[in-house]
């Protein structure tokens, strides 16, 4: 992923920061990620106090933030922290609530996403001593580096997916079920078009089209992670072009988009967790495990092995990436064709693309 790409919400995002500051607030190495682990102590024999800010999504929203609070809260009941979990209802709130973290005396502060990236960076840089950590987003990208990639904080740690590969996996099966409806249209509904959403619709294009080709993948977005009835008019619409298919990459606005496909009589595909109860016509799901990253983040903090100013890669090779539960109305033959593509990117033969 180019980070040159990013630098327009980057942008819009630092301005929003500069003025909440003026108001009121006085190289990178990627790593294979792992989980588990049952220590209650950091390095220097204290419990730890940890903190989850939110986006905007809420920690009600069945997929991105909710994941990340379980797995808050697996680390409070296995390892024995103290929990602290922040929501935002606004952008406005991502400051504020990473100030009120540090003033709870936290140990680990973690931001549920890429969204969060310059309030970080400022709360961050002000507070050197205090760890980091933040979903969605690699270190070596500014706000967090130089324009040439060079680190600028040894605090902050990154929680990266490669959420393509995942995407590409449920792109197979939406393009072979669309085929087999007899219309090579399928559709993803986005939130606000940024990195970390684009990321799945461009695994899930280029593995539909490669799977059959001459599918035709529509994308719209509705520029809102928490409206359903905003997905919800965006699925509408390409259902009436003739999507058979949709993936819903929106978070709590995205459950618009599986109602939408279930009110239409197609499938409808999940995202970051499992949502084949969350509507009567859900395929599959792209699952990000973010409730791992959060919980191997908190456990490095613990036990004194938090490596800032570098990131956690998750991906299909060590489970941090993968697919939901499949409906039965799937052919098991094109289950075969989507595992065949899994090995192929875990053996590294087959690399889909993080941008669109």
């Amino acid at each position: 992923m180019k980070v040159r790409k990013w630098l327009p919400w980057l942008a819009l995002a630092l301005v929003l920061i500069l003025a909440l500051v003026t108001a009121g607030c006085g190289g990178s190495k990627k790593s294979s990620a792992g989980g588990g682990g049952t220590t209650t102590t950091t390095g220097g024999g204290k419990k730890i106090t940890v903190a989850l800010v939110s986006d905007v999504g809420h920690f009600n929203d069945k997929s991105f933030n909710q994941s990340q609070l379980e797995g808050l809260n697996k680390a409070k009941a296995q390892l024995g922290i103290t929990a602290i979990p922040l929501q935002s209802n606004s952008a406005s709130d991502y400051l504020p609530n990473l100030t009120q973290a540090i003033r709870r005396n936290s140990d680990l502060v973690i931001s549920a996403g890429f969204l969060l990236a310059p309030a970080t960076a400022t709360v961050a840089k002000k507070y050197p001593n205090t760890h980091f950590a933040i979903t969605d987003y690699p270190v070596e990208a500014s706000p967090f580096a130089n324009k040439s990639g060079k680190v600028l904080f040894k605090n902050v740690m990154g929680l990266t997916y490669a959420a393509n590969e995942s995407g590409c996996l449920v792109g197979v099966l939406a393009a072979k079920m669309a085929q087999k409806m007899g219309k090579k249209i399928i559709g993803a509904v986005g939130g606000i078009k940024i990195p970390p959403v684009d990321i799945w619709i461009a695994g899930y294009k280029y593995c539909a089209q490669k799977a059959v080709p001459g599918t035709k993948v529509l994308v719209g977005y509705s520029q809102d992670f928490v409206a359903a009835d905003k997905c919800k008019t965006v699925a509408q619409n390409l259902i009436g072009q003739g999507a058979q298919v949709l993936f819903q990459v929106a978070g709590l606005c995205g459950l618009g988009t599986l109602k939408a496909a279930d009110d239409a009589g197609i499938w409808g595909i999940g995202v970051d967790k499992d949502q084949y109860n969350d509507a009567k016509r859900v395929l599959t799901s792209g699952v990000k495990r973010v409730d791992v990253g959060v919980y191997d983040a908190v456990k490095a903090a613990q036990n004194g092995n938090f490596k800032g100013g570098t990131d956690l890669l998750f991906n299909l090779k060590n489970n941090g990436m993968s697919v939901g539960k499949i409906n039965p109305a799937v052919p098991k033959s094109y289950i075969t064709l989507m595992n065949q593509y899994k090995q192929q990117i875990i053996n590294g033969t087959l690399k889909p693309p993080s941008a669109l």
